[in-house]
């Protein structure tokens, strides 16, 4: 099989439906995450912690470490946020030089640049502003659930991948049982919102964790990701678990 992606894909594979309940219409879908993330960047690293009962750091870098990130390794950061996932690579020794992050939005991208002195950029998952084969790994935390397009997602990672590339994709996946399902949701509806705002007085992150919510319950199945990054021209494509709820899709770029 040849290294490049598949040219017959369907047009569109959202991770989940128009949430309506939070934007008017799907084209007013990117604005609106924009805005959300804009307003909810300084409690960002908070709410991480929170959700995570403080374990998020350590996760992180045993992730990367787990799916075979090195030191000399070229690094992209998709959907890079306030940076969580580019700190845990310069803790495992990647030069920043060799790093990039991008993010489609401004104030998440602020609160990066305050902690990591690699390069930053704006820009989509989907549209990527990086060069053809340019890093040796791609990584995504927790983000998979706010992109348009699956299929040009994992198409972009492809593209900027040298041959043998890496994949890393952590996500939440909604749990299985029906008591974890409903402790989960009123965790993260009731609990962490009402704390933020004892802590801050800023709506927009209970409005962030409600919009968090709604994407994990309506979220695509694992199984759909997995056919995807395969469709998309990925070799040893696999998830393994972490707890109930924690998920981490690995894949390489097919050789030439």
């Amino acid at each position: 099989m040849d290294d490049q992606p598949r040219t017959d894909l369907p047009a569109a594979l959202s991770p989940h439906r128009p949430l309506t309940e939070f934007y008017p219409a799907p084209v007013a879908r990117q604005n609106f995450i924009n805005e959300l993330f804009d307003e909810a960047a300084p409690d960002y690293d908070w709410v991480s912690a929170m959700m995570s009962f403080g374990t998020d750091k350590l996760y992180r870098r045993d992730a990367l470490r787990k799916a075979g990130l090195t030191e000399a390794m070229r690094l992209l950061d998709v959907a890079s946020g306030t940076g969580l996932m580019i700190k845990a690579a310069l803790e495992l020794g990647v030069d920043p030089a060799q790093v990039t992050g991008v993010d489609p939005s401004r104030g998440m991208l602020e609160q990066n640049r305050k902690r990591n002195p690699v390069t930053l950029l704006e820009g989509k998952g989907e549209a990527l502003p990086c060069a053809d084969s340019t890093f040796d790994f791609v990584c995504m935390g927790y983000a998979l659930r706010h992109v348009e397009d699956l299929h040009k997602l994992f198409g972009e990672f492809h593209r900027v991948l040298q041959p043998d590339g890496r994949v890393l994709i952590l996500e939440i996946t909604r749990p299985g049982s029906a008591i974890a399902l409903s402790l989960m949701r009123f965790y993260m509806q009731k609990v962490v919102p009402r704390l933020g705002w004892l802590r801050r007085r800023n709506k927009s992150t209970a409005t962030l964790m409600e919009y968090y919510w709604a994407t994990i319950e309506e979220c695509v199945p694992p199984t759909m990701i997995l056919s995807a990054l395969e469709a998309s021209g990925f070799r040893e494509v696999k998830r393994t678990t972490t707890g109930a709820v924690l998920s981490e899709y690995v894949a390489r770029k097919r050789r030439t």
